[in-house]
């Protein structure tokens, strides 16, 4: 006895198998739909700098609220969150942290300096921050033109990393290789 699966299925069947198919299919539709709106919405919101009603915990709504409060000069706050989210992001989203983390720095940086062409000790400290930042952005992309520029930026508004030994004379001091100065 052979198996035929055309005897076993009638038409009435494949009616019912069918319909069940297609109310499946159309709920899924419908659910991608919705979920599109959302999507949609949440955007819109952004843009609007207005809270989503949508995905409220999800890595975008919480970098988008990152941003805005470091583009309205909320940068503890910002860094912050920022740092939150460095733990859960995949390597493209820790590079657009560090940029961001970078840039907060760095204006900081030079809104304490101001008009001072010298640079401060804290707004040394604040750049070199930011200098490490677009170094680790770098890392994780290299393709970023962004963090490299303000990269390039930074070390030449830096001062150059003074020489151990060597003061305001001409002499170098001691310093001879890797010989350690004052043992025998």
């Amino acid at each position: 006895m052979t198996f035929n699966i055309f005897k076993m299925m009638n038409t009435k069947k494949l009616v019912w198998i069918f319909s069940v198919l297609a109310i499946m299919s159309a709920i899924g539709a419908g659910l991608q739909i919705k979920r599109i709106i959302q999507i949609q919405a949440f955007n819109t919101a952004i843009l609007n700098a207005e809270s989503p009603r949508s995905d409220m915990q999800s890595f975008e709504a919480k970098f988008a609220t990152a941003y805005w409060l470091a583009k309205n000069e909320r940068y503890k706050e910002s860094t912050l969150l920022y740092t939150k989210l460095l733990e859960r992001a995949n390597n493209k989203q820790k590079e657009a942290i560090q940029h961001n983390l970078g840039t907060i720095f760095f204006l900081r940086g030079l809104a304490i300096n101001g008009t001072n062409m010298k640079v401060g000790k804290e707004t040394e400290y604040l750049l070199r921050q930011a200098k490490n930042l677009y170094q680790q952005a770098v890392r994780l992309d290299n393709s970023h033109w962004d963090s490299r520029h303000n990269l390039d930026r930074l070390i030449l508004l830096l001062p150059g990393t003074p020489t151990p030994g060597v003061g305001e004379s001409d002499s170098p001091g001691l310093i001879m290789g890797n010989i350690p100065v004052g043992l025998p």
